[in-house]
Order: structure tokens, then sequence, then C-alpha cells
């Protein structure tokens, strides 16, 4: 997969959470732990999401055998990262969400899952 399919499937999930309702802080945040695909806040929630996009016979299938507890520990740090830089968000409760996006054709996304709260800290 190349960054741009990767890029696509991320901008999807910015756009779809948008639309109901979220507001996307960034996307492809990064720090030495690595990169948050998008960060999203409401007035209750910070949300880290994860975004795999994948098309048909993948070796990982949806993308969500990628999502690895060393893979997971990296995106906590960055988040406590991004939390250090943005003190003023700590007050929000967090959480870890994973969004799989499924390429359909060269041009076509759709989500095709999400998880809330996919992993805790």
């Amino acid at each position: 997969m190349t960054k741009e399919v990767g890029d696509r499937g991320e901008i999807l999930v910015a756009k779809l959470l948008q639309a109901n309702g979220w507001q996307i802080l960034a996307t492809q945040w990064r720090c030495r732990w690595g990169e948050l695909d998008v960060i999203a806040c409401d007035r209750q929630w910070l949300l880290f999401i994860e975004v795999k996009t994948r098309s048909d016979h993948n070796w990982d299938g949806d993308g969500s055998l990628a999502i690895t507890p060393k893979k997971q520990a990296k995106i906590i740090k960055a988040a406590s990262t991004f939390l250090g830089e943005n003190p003023q968000l700590s007050s929000l409760a967090c959480r870890f969400d994973v969004a799989l996006v499924r390429r359909i054709t060269s041009e076509d996304f759709c989500l095709q899952t999400y998880i809330e709260q996919a992993f805790v800290t």
C-alpha cells in the first residue's frame, strides 16, 4: 500500500468524524514515538484514531492484525506526548479508536469498521 492510499483512508475517516460533529484537531501528527493518524474531540472526549486502509487479499485481512500490543504502546506514548504539548485538552476523557477502511477500487474507499475504545491504557 502506498502512502497516498493510506492518506485517502485517513481523509475519509476525518470527514466522517466531522460530519458527525467531531472537531478534527490534527491528522498525521508526529513525534518520536510515531504518528497519530487522526486526533479529534468534542466536549467530553479526545479521540486518538488509528486508521488502517486495506485492499482485498491483504496479508492482515482488514488491517486489525497490524495493531499489535507494541503498536498500541507507541500510540499511547504518542498520545501522552500530544497531551503534554496540549495541556488545555487534559480535562477530556481519552479514547483510542480504530477505523478499518476498505479500498474498493483505485478511487473508491469506504469505512468498513469503526471500533470505539479499541484498546485502553
